[in-house]
């Protein structure tokens, strides 16, 4: 049973990791449609949404098979929970990133207004949160899932900033409004994407180390979960 488990684990992981894939590329696509006002790319990141759903459920129904059938302990119960775990936070990136298309392609049809804010940084710190919390994910890597949660913060503040910009350019340009929510919205989509980078870093050191450090609470986990 254990090296039926072992290939389990193993195809389980590959299944993740291709998902990862498809997320990141998601989220990369939004953001240049946006920049670009490229339509044709954004409509590419909302076809291909259907994609990472049937690859979530996929993921999902494989852990649930591993957790009924092998009833794993100690490291490869937390990887199968972990797993469980950062295939929703995938997901909704990627639902996320397709939010983003759908206003990015709205605002291709817009004339003469610009992105009020700084959106190039806080979409490529952004970007490199997501990124770095999968390259954690892939090498099991504790610094690397530090400077995610340290770089939270820094998209925070971004996100506050650009509240204040698009306030005053809805002041300023009343007949914009409507431009201005969506770009509002973006800028809120963004700072969502950084949160869940940032529960899929907990959640591999939680792979890693079984410590659970969510809320700023760090907990040991039941016995069975340790080894």
């Amino acid at each position: 049973m254990s090296l039926h488990l072992d290939r389990e684990l193993e195809n389980l992981k590959k299944k993740i990791l291709t998902l990862s894939s498809l997320v990141e590329q998601s989220l990369s696509k939004s953001v240049k449609a946006l920049g670009d006002r490229d339509e044709r790319l954004a409509a590419d990141v909302q076809a291909s949404d259907h994609n990472i759903d049937l690859k979530e459920v996929e993921v999902e129904e494989d852990c649930l098979k591993i957790l009924a059938l092998h009833q794993p302990v100690a490291i490869d119960l937390r990887f199968v929970i972990a797993t469980l775990k950062i295939n929703n936070d995938l997901e909704r990136i990627g639902d996320l990133a397709c939010n983003i298309a759908r206003r990015a392609r709205y605002l291709c049809h817009q004339t003469d207004i610009e992105i009020p804010f700084d959106y190039e940084i806080l979409a490529d710190k952004t970007k490199h949160m997501v990124a770095e919390a999968l390259g954690a994910l892939i090498q099991m890597d504790l610094k690397m899932c530090n400077n995610v949660l340290e770089a939270d913060d820094e998209v925070d503040a971004l996100n506050r900033e650009a509240y204040s910009q698009v306030y005053y350019g809805i002041k300023n340009n009343p007949e914009k409004v409507e431009e201005m929510i969506h770009f509002l919205v973006i800028s809120k989509n963004l700072e969502r994407i950084a949160d869940y980078a940032t529960n899929i870093a907990e959640d591999v050191i939680y792979m890693i180390e079984g410590r659970i450090i969510r809320h700023g609470v760090e907990g040991d986990p039941p016995e069975s979960l340790n080894g």
